[in-house]
């Protein structure tokens, strides 16, 4: 599908993984256990089926350089730098108005920079599919994990019946998006089948995106066709668009959403202990060190390139040790990083973050 393009959301900071993500380097833009960066594996994923001059990536002027460190081959002009962070929905609208003013009836897939998929030939089919999809109905297509544990840190698609078959794919009706479950009602969705969980990948047409920001956003709709007119105003007309994420701005208020269910072996690789599944097993649990010596520890991360890290006593510990800085907690409490590296900021420590 030649007027199939794809964008790369990579502006995010990826806090929970202080202290090795910061600001110039962020989550994104990390090898971790020798592999390629996770933004290096999302766009390798997409290029036998979309070339790089159609693959787009929006990210921060303080991560600019990482980025085309670790994207070379990326064209100048395809790398979409914002003036500063809005969450999701501008970077989206922005990405739309470049793809449209370089293919009239084009198709934009939108995918985040820092995840793990281990299938990348069923990923590629189910964005194939939902392209075709989108197209013939104009809808919004998301693509939905089958959910493999009570998981409570992910958003979920409540599925409604089936509405028809683009390639090998069935898509279903999404009957509404469903915020972060506490544990009885994840178990409830994994039980009952009817959920998937949202994982942010969506498929549409410009000109179906471009009336959904007529409908629900107005405000950004106005701004991006300013923009689009004179994109030298983008810096200038930044600020008129809502700060707000596509699945709140546009998505959950949308009727016409479509989803297709996929086992991808996909992980949104979150926190520090979700990273671990990615790192070699060590003595006492998972990571990356010089060596790691353990006396009856267990379950443990370590993240310690070129230290000998030495675990006594430890269950369930997470240690990260990077030259100016060093993280020590309890596993169960990954997803508190960010708030320390809000505390960070505040102080008198934001050269830290």
């Amino acid at each position: 599908m030649e007027e199939l393009y794809a964008l790369v959301m990579a502006g995010g900071r990826g806090t929970r993984f202080w202290p090795v993500s910061r600001r110039s380097h962020p989550k994104q833009c990390i090898s971790f256990a020798g592999r390629a960066a996770l933004l290096e594996q999302t766009v390798q994923r997409l290029l036998p089926l979309i070339p790089i001059e159609r693959i787009l990536v929006g990210t921060g002027r303080d991560m600019e350089a990482s980025v085309r460190a670790v994207l070379p081959d990326l064209p100048q002009e395809n790398l979409l730098v914002e003036p500063w962070g809005r969450n999701t929905a501008p970077c989206i609208g922005w990405g739309a108005v470049e793809v449209g003013r370089r293919c009239q009836g084009a198709v934009m897939a939108v995918f985040p920079s820092d995840h793990v998929i281990e299938k990348a030939d069923a990923f590629r089919t189910a964005v194939s599919d939902g392209a075709k999809a989108a197209k013939a109905t104009n809808s919004f297509v998301t693509l939905g994990i089958t959910p493999t544990r009570p998981e409570t840190g992910f958003g979920y698609l409540a599925v409604g019946p089936e509405v028809g078959t683009w390639g090998s794919s069935t898509f279903k009706t999404v009957s509404r998006f469903v915020e972060k479950p506490d544990p009885d009602t994840a178990a409830a969705f994994l039980e009952g089948g009817q959920h998937l969980w949202n994982a942010g990948m969506f498929v549409f047409s410009v000109d179906g995106l471009r009336d959904a920001f007529r409908t629900h956003l107005p405000r950004s709709a106005e701004a991006l066709e300013r923009i689009s007119q004179n994109p030298s105003l983008l810096e200038e007309e930044w600020g008129n668009l809502d700060a707000t994420s596509v699945d709140y701005g546009i998505m959950e208020r949308s009727r016409h959403i479509l989803t297709v269910p996929c086992e991808l072996g996909w992980s949104d690789v979150g926190t520090w202990t979700a990273a671990a599944a990615e790192m070699p097993v060590v003595p006492g649990g998972r990571g990356i060190a010089r060596a790691v010596v353990s006396r009856d520890s267990r379950s443990c991360v370590v993240h310690a390139p070129g230290k000998v890290v030495v675990l006594i006593g430890l269950k369930d510990v997470v240690v990260v040790d990077t030259p100016d800085a060093l993280l020590v907690m309890d596993a169960a409490r990954a997803q508190q990083v960010g708030d320390v590296v809000r505390t960070l900021e505040d102080g008198d420590l934001k050269e830290l973050t």
